[in-house]
């Protein structure tokens, strides 16, 4: 009973804000007496603080009010994606205390290596959070790919080439860490620290392309907590391979390393031939089924039955109001490409194969590139290589639209094209931004969502991208159902995983104080 009023006074004051010890009582239904006695015994954990006396009325001595401290308890959010690792410290007022990301190809690489540089990373950030007076109390690592809830197996992780590897029992944290799905914790940063809508699809453009559904604010994970693999879900049957084992996915023409390709005029750069009536004109279902081949490359070409021609550019401007949202991406994508390095990146890689647990990497490590991923401003510089910048402690703004991770470089060179108007890089946003829309509306027809929100590098590519694949969604979609979700950008990008982990821990504690308590 005790731990069951604890979570509930807890929660009520979460929910408040800040409500004084009567009130507690009336909006719980506990005696004033019992109230008292649970916020003193949160206050003495460090989960909340009185914040100063305040007068409900006319008449009685004025309350003291309650609210959730961020002085002592922490939570701590971990990402391995295949081009960088990220941790943040999540304090339990929600304010980010620090974030720290670190530019490694994790491609091939043994999964002991990238949990030791992980350890390495996370021990520096919870070092300096308990230099801050925190107590890191637990941890979530997010994966890009399906994990087994129960025993923190990741099943397959094809861009990292790891499969069936027992992630959870190789962490060692002096706290619980819980090993999750990139693309459901994004989903829930979007949630927790975003837009906030009760009901939305997140999408997560990286190398891989994953996505997580809310429903009436709570993630919905499927029958064996597998469901949100959008990157695989086939958009040319007889497309080229995907490192899944399966042909034409999602991945092969939306992902980060098939967008660059095709921005620098390589093989995913010439759309196939589109239909008389295409996805802009409300053609509805495409009949070219012609696939074309790049003979260079020698493999199937990424191009899409009934794609748009390669002159179709995607609109600048405001749009229709509902549909796309990107003026202020326009504005925070500008401003995060004039700051980029301008490093064009090299070339994609081939398959990446199988890699053993204890195995060792061949080749060379890419510099530790790290730089601060929030609380940017437009005077900030690049940081230079061989460098991990710390954001400020107790930042709680997210980041602009347009923020980037280290490795991003490629994407911002790709902005900075786009800026200057370059034919090729928008033909291939475009052509990426018709896949995407083509994957979506089958999500739309099982799903139903209220909204679409396009994070990860879709976010400071969304004023490029955004009103195609609302306007893809509206020609597949539109004489079946009478409103289309309308696409809106993350304010989050890709710091959604690390938040989202993070606040997995947050609502734990919220949910349970009584098990802190104890320890």
């Amino acid at each position: 009973m005790r731990a069951r009023n604890l979570a509930l006074v807890l929660g009520t004051v979460g929910a408040r804000g800040s409500v004084t010890r009567a009130a507690l009582a009336e909006l719980t239904g506990l005696t004033k007496t019992t109230v008292s006695k649970l916020v003193g015994d949160l206050i003495e954990g460090g989960l909340v603080v009185e914040t100063g006396a305040v007068r409900d009325g006319e008449r009685g001595r004025p309350g003291v009010e309650i609210r959730v401290s961020g002085q002592r308890v922490a939570a701590l959010g971990l990402e391995i994606n295949v081009d960088y690792l990220a941790v943040c410290v999540v304090d339990l007022a929600r304010r980010v205390r620090l974030r720290r990301t670190q530019a490694v190809d994790n491609r091939a690489a043994p999964p002991v290596d990238v949990i030791a540089r992980l350890g390495d990373l996370a021990a520096s950030a919870v070092d300096e959070a308990v230099e801050n007076g925190l107590r890191v109390v637990g941890g979530v690592l997010a994966v890009p790919g399906p994990v087994d809830m129960a025993s923190g197996v990741v099943h397959n992780a094809p861009n990292l080439g790891w499969r069936d590897v027992p992630l959870a029992s190789l962490l060692r944290f002096p706290f619980p860490v819980r090993v999750e799905n990139e693309a459901n914790l994004a989903a829930l940063g979007e949630l927790w620290f975003g837009s906030g809508l009760p009901d939305f699809l997140h999408v997560s453009g990286e190398i891989g392309i994953g996505a997580g559904l809310v429903v009436r604010g709570r993630l919905f994970r499927g029958a064996h907590g597998f469901a949100g693999e959008l990157g695989h879900v086939v958009v040319s049957p007889d497309g080229p391979p995907c490192r899944c084992g399966s042909r034409g996915c999602l991945e092969q023409y939306a992902g980060q390393d098939a967008l660059l390709t095709a921005a620098r005029g390589g093989a995913g750069a010439r759309p196939a031939a589109a239909p008389a009536a295409g996805p802009r004109d409300g053609g509805g279902v495409e009949t070219d089924t012609r696939r074309a081949v790049d003979t260079a490359a020698g493999e199937p070409h990424a191009a899409i039955p009934g794609a748009p021609h390669k002159g179709t550019m995607p609109r600048d401007g405001g749009g229709t109001p509902g549909d796309v949202d990107t003026a202020g991406a326009r504005r925070a994508a500008d401003t995060a490409a004039d700051e980029a390095r301008a490093a064009a990146p090299g070339t994609a890689g081939d398959r990446v194969p199988d890699v053993p647990i204890d195995g060792r990497r061949d080749g060379t490590e890419r510099a530790d590139t790290g730089r601060t991923i929030a609380g940017m401003t437009g005077d900030e510089r690049p940081t230079p290589p061989g460098r991990t910048i710390r954001a400020s402690a107790g930042s709680s703004a997210p980041p602009s639209t347009g923020t980037l991770l280290p490795t991003q470089e490629g994407v911002s060179w790709m902005l900075s094209r786009l800026r200057e108007g370059d034919e090729t890089a928008r033909a291939a946003c475009e052509r990426a931004a018709w896949a995407l829309g083509v994957a979506l509306s089958s999500a739309v027809n099982l799903v139903d969502p209220d909204a679409i929100v396009l994070g990860g590098i879709y976010a400071p590519l969304f004023p490029w991208i955004g009103h195609t694949v609302a306007d893809t969604l509206k020609a597949r979609l539109g004489q079946m159902r009478s409103t289309v979700p309308p696409v809106v950008v993350s304010r989050l990008g890709a710091e959604a995983a690390a938040l989202g982990a993070a606040g997995q821990v947050i609502e734990q504690v919220m949910a349970d104080p009584a098990a802190l308590l104890h320890t």
